[in-house]
Formats: C-alpha cells, structure tokens, sequence
C-alpha cells in the first residue's frame, strides 16, 4: 500500500491545513530586521547565542552587527552599571566596547588572581603597577572589580579581598587627581566643601561619596532655613538667592537674621552638635558622616555652617583659631582687619557668637591677633587632614590605624610635598610597614634635597631599605608545618576553625599556628603569660577576632565554638578562599603553609555535627 504524504509547513513542519505552502516564502531570514532584531533581543539569549546565530548565514551576520541593537542590547544586559557611562540613543560601535570590556574583565580576574601569591606574606602595597598598565578604560577595570566584589558573599574570598585592595588604589589614584586639579584653581574658585569631599572621597574611595549628593543634602537644609526665614521676614532677599547664586546680603540685620534661623534649623530642629564624647573618631572629619550622623568636631561643623550661610548670602570666613576651630562674621564695612571689627562663631557650640576675648576663654590662654586671621580653603584642608594624621598616630597600630596614617599622609603631601617632618614620617611608615621600598628611596631623596641637615635619619633609612630589597630578591622558603611531624603531636586545633576565646569571650578564626610561644620574653611578661597553667609551653594560634584585632592565643584558652559564624575580619579573605557555614576554607597559599589541617578540620567539623 502506498504511504499517505505527510502536509508540512515552512521547511518541513506539517502545515494546519494539509497544504504544503511555498518553502522559500517563511523562512526566518526573510522577516524585516527590526522583527529579527526584536526576536535576537529577547533575554534569554546570551552572547555565545548571538555568535552563533551570526555564524549561520550573512543575513543573520548583518542583522547581529549592522545597527548594534542587538549587541547593544547585550552590552547593556551583561554590564548594567557601565550605561551612565553612555548618552542616551547614541551611536556606538556596541561589539568593539563589549569585546573590549569583555577582554578587560578576563584581564583583571587574572591579575588578581595572581596577588594572592606574591602579597601572602606581606602588606600589600599600593602600588598595582599591572594594573595601570593594562591600558583598558577605567570604568571597565573598575566594573570587573565590582563585579567580583558584589558575587557570593561565602565565596571567592581571597579574590574579593584583593579585588578591594585594588579597587581601592584605582579610585584614590583619580581622586589624587582631581584633588591636584582642584589645588591648581584661582584661590576665589576653591570652595571647602569641594575640597572637604575629596578628602572625604579619597579616605573612604570604596563609599559612594560625591559633591552632586552632599550638594543636594545641603540644598535641602537651605530650604528649611528659608522656610523659617520666610515665616520671620517674607520679603528677606535670602529668599530670592537661586541654588548655585553667588548673591550677598550687604545689611547686617538681614545677614543676623540668616544665622538665627540658620542656628535655630540646624542645632534645634534638625539636632547637629559637636560630638564631645567621642570627639578622636575620624568619622566626624568625613562631610558624608557629618550630614549623616548630625555630629562633628569644630571643622567640620564650620565647614558644612559656612557654605550653608553662603548659600543664604552671607559670607563667613575660617579663622585656623588653635585647638578650635571657628567662623568670623564681618560687622564693619569689608576690608577691615581688626580682631574686634569681628563676630566669631563657634559651630561646634551650636552657633555660639563669641567676642574675640571670648575666644581665649574658650582655649584657656592668650594668642596673638594673628590666630584671628582669616585662612585660604588650602590652609582649610591643611588642618582638616592634619587632624586625621594625628588620629592615625593615636591609633592602636592595627591595620585601620595604619591605613588612615597613609591616606592622610598622601593627602597632606599632595597639598604641601615639602613638609620634611611629613615625608619624614611617610618615609618611616613604609619603612616599618615592609612596603613599597623603591618609593621609600625616592622620598629619603626628597628630603635630603630638601633639607640636608636630615641627614643622620635619611642615612639609616637608606641602609636598611636597600637591604630590604636585597631580602626580597631572595625571598625565604616559608616555613611547612605539618600536623603529624612529632614536635606538633600536643596541637589540637587546625586553621579555619572558628573558635571562642574561655577568658575574653571573643569568637576568632584560626589562620596560623605554633608548637610553643614563639613571642619575646617581653611580650610573654606583658600578656602574663607565665600564669596560664601550662605557660608558654602549649601551643599558640594565630587568630582573627570579630573586633578587627589579630591575636596570639593560647590552646588552653581556646574552644571550638558551639555555633559558628562568620567573622567580619577584613583580613580574612587573605588567608580563606570561603565561608562554608561552620568554618573557614583555607586558600592555596595557606594550605601550602598547613598542608595536613584542611582535612583536620573538616574531621572536626563532622565530629561536632554527629554530637549535635
């Protein structure tokens, strides 16, 4: 019996009414472009889809690639922050800028990858040579960096960790530079707001921190004081000064109107104040924390009081009073440089308005009329970062503490680069801190230039840099510890354990360990180590503790604990690739280190879920 011929439809699919329709006129490359373009756009197509379908015949080829709708649109699904990079609607050659993105991020993960090798063993640097010379644009660098830092969060540790360390250096190098541009501006076109954003900017480079945002913050507390103003005074000329208008209030009773209602919105309604209780926290020098937290130390507070009463068309200018820092209000015609011609306000005191004998009350003694001179916005930022370096040097020597001194330092030598006692101080830091040494020989130079009378201390530093380099061209084997070698029979912990410190209470994650105290003499009599029952024969372990701190502790000391969390240590990333709910997994570098403990702790770890 002969077979029945199945109807089909376009190429071979049955048609819905038994016909067999012309094959040529439904093929897919016969629809209009926009249609194929609508179709290739559709999400759940990626880029290796898209190379494909551009592979199949040279309709689809000039479809994919001829407007750049198509991998526009793949652009903007795969990288979605990089579009305000973009002006809307505009003509972009969209697969050039995505291979070149798409080749950037390749780059960058194989750079970071390759930190973790050469930096395990000491401080990482600021200096990410490779990365400058890449070449690529910024933006993608700077896009591939967040992109490992916002995966998951248990996991790539060690990658987020160095992508951070980088990604911090990236923006601090562009706020350097805006900082050097804005330094180069005429004297009357420098504003200290701007100026107290990028310090703000360049010591929290990983915040979201910009002048546009703390601009439209102040804005807001503008019109509050307008507001208030326009109850007391309708037809105040305050009320007519646009956003951005440079306008000033030439009468006094007007201008004392504006800083009542200033201070009565600012200290009562909205409840700022200097922060007399913890007055050493460099939160209250960052512009973005003061306007966040209401709360600030007497230059800060001056600054923020200053432009807001600019704002309103009065002109307040910074006094580099001592200890204090305060406002002057002009009450004679402009011009005059006599202290008493002066109002001083106080903006730590909640706008207090003091004579200039009063302002001597304030610190406890007499200065001379000097100290009540008005200062450029430069010498405004000179003091604004001199009070972070002096925080960093009242630091605990923690890492924290460290990084502030080096942020602050950079910014105060970018502002003055021949102040000898700072670059002194750089040149130390760097040296104590085993970093950087070639840029430790370029500052000793510095100042020998500058001052050859330092030559003693230049002298010191110099030998033992050299020395230092010599080391690091001949880099120690690091030490291979091994659980089942017979001097480590008496260690019962392993690295990645999170563990309870029985005495101090704090939870901490073990990274290192040693048979016996390997601490000086002084040490162990500082931390009483001789009244532990087993003294500092007894195994020590390296930990990080979930304040921030790195300790030495001992085995008697510690316990496993009962219900493991993650520690929010910055370092730990250095040493652990990943959380994996109860402990810690150690990187390459770190079981290279302890060979035997991974598997140690993974016993340990299976011992407590059976008890549980």
């Amino acid at each position: 019996m002969k077979a029945m011929a199945t109807p089909v439809d376009g190429e071979g699919q049955p048609s819905l009414n038994g016909t067999i329709p012309d094959p040529q006129t439904k093929k897919l490359t016969d629809l209009p472009t926009e249609l194929l373009e609508h179709i290739l756009c559709f999400p759940v197509l990626k880029h290796v889809d898209i190379c494909n379908v551009s592979c199949c015949c040279k309709r689809l080829h000039d479809v994919c690639h001829g407007r750049g709708k198509v991998w526009g649109h793949q652009y903007k699904l795969r990288w979605p922050r990089l579009q305000r990079f973009y002006r809307q609607n505009e003509s972009c050659d969209w697969l050039r800028e995505y291979k070149t993105r798409h080749r950037v991020g390749i780059q960058i993960r194989r750079t970071v990858e390759s930190i973790s090798k050469r930096f395990f063993t000491e401080v990482v640097s600021n200096h990410f040579a490779e990365i400058e010379s890449l070449g690529m644009p910024e933006h993608f660098c700077e896009d591939e960096l967040l992109f490992i830092l916002n995966s998951d969060k248990r996991k790539s540790l060690t990658l987020k960790y160095y992508a951070k360390k980088i990604l911090y250096f990236l923006r601090q190098q562009n706020i350097l530079k805006s900082l050097k541009n804005f330094l180069e501006k005429p004297t009357e076109q420098q504003s200290a707001l701007e100026g107290a954003v990028l310090v703000d900017q360049y010591c929290n480079p990983l915040a979201d921190v910009t002048l546009d945002s703390i601009s439209a913050q102040l804005d807001e507390i503008t019109e509050k004081v307008k507001k208030m103003l326009r109850i007391k005074n309708p037809s105040h000329p305050s009320l007519r000064i646009a956003q951005g208008n440079c306008s000033v209030v030439e009468d006094f009773e007007l201008q004392r109107q504006v800083i009542c209602a200033l201070n009565s919105v600012l200290y009562e309604q909205l409840q700022y104040k200097g922060n007399e209780c913890d007055y050493y926290n460099p939160l209250n020098s960052y512009i973005h924390q003061v306007l966040l937290r209401r709360t600030g130390i007497p230059i800060s507070l001056s600054v923020l009081y200053m432009t807001l009463a600019q704002r309103l068309g009065v002109q307040l200018e910074p006094v580099n009073f001592p200890n204090h820092f305060l406002l002057r209000w002009c009450q004679k015609p402009r011009g005059s440089e006599d202290i008493y011609d002066f109002v001083y306000i106080d903006a730590f005191g909640k706008g207090k308005q003091l004579t200039a004998k009063e302002c001597e009350y304030l610190i406890g003694h007499q200065v001379t009329a000097d100290y009540y001179s008005a200062i450029s916005t430069t010498e405004v930022l000179l003091r604004m970062v001199g009070n972070l370096l002096n925080i960093g040097k009242r630091g605990e020597g923690n890492e924290k503490s460290y990084q502030l001194l080096r942020d602050s330092l950079d910014l105060y030598l970018t502002i003055n680069p021949d102040n000898v006692q700072y670059l002194l101080l750089q040149a130390r830091l760097y040296f104590h801190l085993g970093i950087w040494p070639e840029k430790v020989l370029d500052i000793l130079q510095h100042i020998q230039a500058l001052d050859p009378s330092q030559h003693g201390a230049v002298g010191y530093l110099v030998q033992h840099t050299l020395e230092h380099i010599q080391h690091k061209k001949h880099p120690v084997t690091p030490e291979v510890k091994r659980r089942s070698a017979p001097e480590h029979l008496e260690v019962q912990y392993s690295v990645g354990l999170i563990m309870k410190h029985k005495r101090s209470g704090y939870n901490c994650v073990i990274y290192g360990w040693d048979p016996k105290c390997t601490m000086s003499p002084e040490w162990i009599s500082t931390m009483r180590v001789h009244q532990l029952s087993n003294g500092a024969n007894q195994p020590f372990y390296n930990v990080l503790v979930q304040d921030g701190t790195c300790r030495y502790a001992a085995q008697e000391n510690l316990e496993p604990h009962s219900a493991p969390l993650e520690i929010g240590h910055p370092e730990v990333g250095r040493y652990f690739s990943e959380f994996a709910d109860t402990y810690y997994v150690a990187n390459e570098e770190l079981q290279t280190r302890y060979p035997e403990d991974m598997d140690e702790t993974l016993c340990t770890v299976r011992e407590a879920k059976l008890e549980n």
